[in-house]
């Protein structure tokens, strides 16, 4: 076990470049299932959640193959089985529900343990099975395993009972070599699922109103080999974001992804914290005003999660960061998950001023001075929260679990040493 060591208080400053997106990434991987000739993904971010499926691909006879010293791989799945895959390697890892659509599309049938992933709240799968199960695929539960099987998958139109990222990323990679014509209302349109979507169609599908709420899928019989650059982590743009507000430095993220960043900096600006465009790179200076822009009438302003464009709900913990060390009160109201509040003790046990009014909101005032504390990390995104609060805070920190914050952060603890904190990665 490791943990982080954090000596709070000082200033970020520099420049970072962002890794490669995660939740693109583990979709692309599960994509080169589609086709039994090579698939080369660049900017692959090294992280636990990326090497799990990397593992879990390989147990289903995927050939992957890293390209010299450079964060690019090759994804070969020529002899591809639908074997048993490790259940406790599943249950690492929330994305291995990702390899349902394409097996079945490739294979017909796909034996699954539960997925896991992160520990904050039921992260229901019934969106999947729906998507799919409209497509022709059956599907029984037991002995703890999902059991898919699709002997003639066909398109249909599916209206989505959520816009759910994975499921609609799911049944899109099962259309695209379905019979006939797919239409997938309800859509998710993440970036990473604009991203899975364009590969896919480097890859000879047939995928239409890409980035919309309703996705035209006419299915094709073979598939080929493409090379993809994954793009940058628009999460941990803005984590790097939050970091640098808090501790009051400044920044140049370079190739940071800022066609996707619009709603988000609308938010960040309610919270007292501006950043520029420039080209491709985004700008944070320092002297940010860090006071929470009122509603009209003075009112608290709410901050709520929706699906995207709106704000995204991994980005809830940081933003209740930022909101502890600017001037002014705010309600955040994050209803899609029940546990996504819960780290929230651990900000107040360092001084910060917080109400929870329910598992789903929060009221928080600021800004109030944090002090160090012994600290655990429940998910990634709460970990990342609380390294923000670690570096922001007076005196060192002690922040255990961190292999939650690996599986999704690629050296995030030299990337930030690099811009002046003071972290180290200690053995327990």
């Amino acid at each position: 076990m490791e943990k982080f060591v954090i000596q709070g208080g000082i200033p970020l400053r520099g420049e970072v470049r962002p890794s490669g997106n995660k939740n693109a990434a583990l979709p692309m991987m599960a994509a080169c299932l589609l086709t039994d000739e090579p698939i080369v993904l660049h900017n692959m971010p090294e992280i636990t959640d990326t090497q799990n499926m990397q593992n879990l691909l390989q147990s289903l006879g995927v050939v992957v193959e890293k390209l010299g010293e450079s964060s690019s791989y090759r994804f070969t799945a020529s002899a591809i089985k639908a074997s048993d895959l490790d259940p406790d390697v599943c249950q690492m890892i929330r994305a291995s529900i990702l390899l349902a659509g394409p097996m079945i599309a490739r294979e017909g049938k796909l034996n699954l343990p539960p997925p896991g992933g992160d520990v904050i709240g039921r992260r229901r799968l019934d969106t999947h099975i729906l998507a799919l199960r409209k497509m022709g695929t059956n599907l029984v539960f037991e002995n703890n395993l999902f059991k898919f099987n699709a002997p003639d998958l066909c398109g249909a139109d599916i209206l989505l009972d959520e816009a759910s990222v994975t499921a609609t990323e799911n049944t899109v990679m099962a259309a695209t070599k379905a019979k006939g014509q797919t239409i997938i209302r309800n859509a998710a349109s993440e970036p990473h699922i604009q991203e899975l979507c364009h590969m896919l169609n480097a890859m000879g599908a047939d995928i239409q109103n890409i980035g919309s709420n309703t996705l035209i899928i006419n299915g094709v019989e073979k598939l080929h080999g493409t090379e993809f650059t994954i793009g940058p982590d628009y999460l941990e743009v803005i984590s790097f974001v939050g970091a640098v507000a808090v501790t009051r430095g400044s920044i140049r993220i370079r190739d940071a992804g800022v066609e996707h960043l619009g709603m988000i900096q609308l938010i960040f600006h309610r919270l007292g914290v501006d950043f520029e465009i420039d080209g491709k790179d985004l700008v944070v200076s320092e002297n940010q005003r860090m006071c929470i822009e009122p509603d009209l009438g003075n009112a608290i302003p709410e901050i709520s999660v929706m699906p995207w464009p709106a704000f995204p709900t991994d980005l809830m913990s940081i933003a209740i960061v930022v909101a502890t060390q600017s001037k002014g009160s705010v309600l955040f109201h994050d209803w899609m998950y029940p546990s996504r509040m819960f780290f929230i003790d651990k900000l107040v046990s360092m001084g910060a001023q917080i109400v929870l009014c329910d598992p789903h909101r929060c009221i928080v005032n600021g800004p109030t001075p944090l002090s160090g504390e012994k600290l655990d990390s429940p998910d990634i995104r709460a970990g990342i929260a609380l390294v923000l609060a670690a570096l922001s805070a007076n005196g060192p920190s002690t922040i255990r679990n961190i292999a939650q914050i690996d599986r999704g952060y690629e050296r995030i603890d030299q990337k930030l040493r690099d811009l002046g904190a003071d972290i180290k990665r200690v053995k327990s």
